[in-house]
């Protein structure tokens, strides 16, 4: 990479540094530049942010005891050729370890990848300069800068009488989907209503639990799951969601 690349897309240019894929000399200038440029410096701290997420949420596992030798075992050569149950065999095995634990632990637990895509969502929006693509405290106006952008404008409602006024909304990216967020304000903090659709899922009521020092509500409601997160105390966070379900229809 030449050192005009360093005029290219910050994110690239960042992931590249933190993957170590900079030569020296444009190492150096990416690091003068994270010193001088916030844009920069941002995306930096962006980037690190969601890869101490992934680190901390989807551990890598080492293969259980006796694995390789099994496989080895199951893929030996036959007679001339393997057979295409062997080559089979060798295909997926070669694609688990390149892909390491990661896709298994996803696969054993699907809502993980859901919950740390929330998750980092909610920490870019606060590194970000504004924590949202739409600034309005009007569900009017907010409600339909969606429309075009999804199949489907979320539910918005009005809070600002019980102390948590919308203050704006974005789109995230859960599962490789574009998904609407939803952006309050309590006091000083910000919370985060992610919207996943989720056809034919029975409703489910308020379940709480924190990650990393947020807290976090989720819950299904008429094929769409919710996924409140903010770092208020867990009760004003379940007040938040509970006056969020009973809030009236958007009008």
């Amino acid at each position: 990479m030449t050192r005009s690349a360093l005029n290219q897309d910050p994110t690239l240019l960042v992931h590249a540094y933190l993957d170590g894929e900079l030569d020296p000399v444009n190492a150096m200038a990416m690091e003068e530049r994270l010193a001088t440029d916030p844009a920069f410096a941002a995306e930096y701290e962006r980037a690190v942010a969601l890869q101490r997420v992934i680190r901390e949420q989807l551990p890598r596992e080492t293969l259980p005891p006796g694995l390789r030798s099994r496989i080895q075992a199951s893929v030996a050569p036959q007679r001339r050729q393997p057979s295409w149950r062997a080559l089979a065999a060798s295909i997926a095995v070669t694609a688990f370890i390149a892909s390491g634990a990661t896709w298994t632990t996803l696969a054993l637990r699907p809502t993980d990848g859901t919950e740390n895509a929330i998750v980092a969502g909610h920490i870019r929006s606060l590194m970000a300069t504004q924590p949202f693509d739409v600034a309005s405290s009007d569900r009017h106006t907010v409600k339909p800068w969606f429309n075009g952008r999804i199949p489907q404008a979320p539910h918005v409602v009005d809070l600002a009488k019980d102390d948590f006024p919308l203050v704006g909304g974005r789109l995230d990216v859960v599962g490789r989907n574009p998904v609407p967020t939803l952006v309050y304000r309590h006091a000083k903090h910000l919370i985060s209503v992610t919207a996943v659709p989720a056809p034919g899922r029975a409703d489910t009521a308020p379940a709480r639990h924190a990650v990393d020092g947020y807290n976090i509500v989720r819950w299904t409601e008429n094929g769409v799951a919710y996924w409140a997160i903010s770092d208020v105390s867990a009760t004003d966070l379940g007040r938040f969601a509970q006056l969020f379900r009973e809030a009236a229809p958007d009008q």
